[in-house]
């Protein structure tokens, strides 16, 4: 088969889906944004976007519609060229729906098939719209505005053959009409990496050296920000610091905005929490770590005694998986995403995300007893390899599903 990967930052999602549909044979090309400049792995074309400017006055609720609409305008011209040119045509397309790449791709290839990558729909009430009253109002205007994110999402799983969620209750966003298209497959954990570790050690800073064993507690997201309860969590280190005096905090995460909005008077999420909590926490015990490579990260989760993990009901993070795969102790918020993985007092604990003082009492008391919770970390590792390690469950899964879709189907 001839297979089109479709991603602004690819390889993402397809990173391992790539080469396994390699190794099958499978004649595999991807197509991303000229701005990006990761490794591929795979025969790779670059379109180049510029936004053009939009006049929020003039566009109103339109304006995201506009701009991704805009980009799939491009993709879809840069994929017509290929097909008058080259005489390319796929028989699979597989693209993120995000960011309104495959939008046209059918009126480009009606004859391909067209799976698009189902993250996440928006919704004005029940996900992450309103969610934190403190950061975010619940007002009709917001409810409409959500709603009106989602023209782009509907219409690209509308014009495909089929979506892919990697949750159910991401999957379950969608308008029931649309989740009927929907396959789940998670994007998957690779096991033989994400492993306990006795000997790991992470070099901090300030030159000195963790090692698993210590009373460590680990908190991670690609930017700290209030999505993934930043706020909460550092709300919670004095008092966690207070009872543990021993305790080292290892915090990893840059200063942009990955989801949502930046503070509104400025500055990041980052200092404006920390400033919250400078004059009652040690410094000398809260490490920043900024955005590690992946293997500083792998070595953080596993020298941690505790992993806090807090999200807004949105799409779940990878590092959570990861985290319980390398058999962390992980705290997470009583959250429809992270419900869906961790049962409180079997895999892992539950805390309401917004109990600030139910955190630190959990966190605590998680530091003080690691023997006590040690049933936890092994059930933790034993929910990922049976329902989301990547090579005996989800890639094959992920393989059977694309080549489902083949003209030899």
């Amino acid at each position: 088969m001839k297979i089109l990967l479709v991603h602004q930052n690819y390889p993402a999602q397809f990173l391992h889906l790539a080469p396994e549909l390699t190794r099958r044979g499978h004649e595999v090309l991807a197509l991303t944004d000229i701005v990006n400049k990761r490794e591929t792995g795979t025969s790779t074309l670059r379109y180049r976007f510029e936004a053009p400017q939009v006049d929020p006055a003039a566009c109103r609720l339109g304006r995201n519609y506009t701009q991704q609409s805009d980009r799939g305008v491009v993709v879809a011209r840069a994929c017509k060229r290929l097909r008058e040119e080259k005489g390319y045509v796929p028989d699979v397309i597989f693209g993120h729906s995000g960011w309104g790449e495959t939008l046209f791709l059918k009126e480009v290839w009606p004859e391909a098939k067209l799976i698009v990558y189902a993250e996440f729909y928006y919704r004005g009430t029940g996900a992450d719209t309103g969610f934190d009253p403190e950061l975010s109002t619940q007002g009709f205007d917001q409810v409409m505005i959500a709603q009106g994110r989602t023209a782009h999402l509907g219409q690209a799983l509308l014009h495909a053959d089929a979506g892919l969620s990697p949750t159910r209750w991401q999957a379950s966003t969608y308008p029931p009409a649309l989740q009927k298209m929907i396959r789940v497959i998670f994007d998957g954990v690779d096991t033989d990496v994400m492993v306990p570790n006795p000997k790991a050690e992470v070099t901090l800073p300030d030159g000195r050296v963790l090692r698993a064993g210590d009373e460590v507690l680990t908190f991670v997201n690609r930017n700290l920000e209030p999505y993934r309860g930043y706020h909460i969590f550092m709300r919670a280190l004095p008092a966690i610091m207070a009872a543990r005096p021993d305790a080292q905090v290892v915090i990893v995460g840059g200063n942009e905005v990955s989801y949502g909005a930046p503070p509104p008077d400025g500055g990041n999420w980052k200092e404006r929490f920390l400033s919250e909590v400078r004059d009652r926490i040690d410094p000398a015990r809260v490490h920043f770590m900024g955005k590690v490579p992946y293997a500083t990260f792998t070595s953080i989760i596993q020298i941690g005694r505790v992993h806090a993990y807090l999200t807004y009901p949105f799409v779940l993070s990878w590092s959570m998986m990861e985290s319980m795969s390398a058999e962390a102790l992980v705290v997470g918020s009583r959250t429809a995403p992270v419900q869906e993985v961790i049962e409180h007092g079997r895999n892992g604990l539950l805390v309401d995300f917004f109990d600030v003082a139910g955190w630190a009492d959990t966190l605590i008391d998680a530091l003080a007893h690691p023997a006590r919770y040690a049933p936890l970390r092994k059930a933790a590792r034993q929910t990922v390899l049976d329902r989301y390690d990547l090579r005996g469950v989800c890639l094959p899964q992920m393989v059977d599903y694309v080549e489902s879709f083949g003209p030899q189907a």
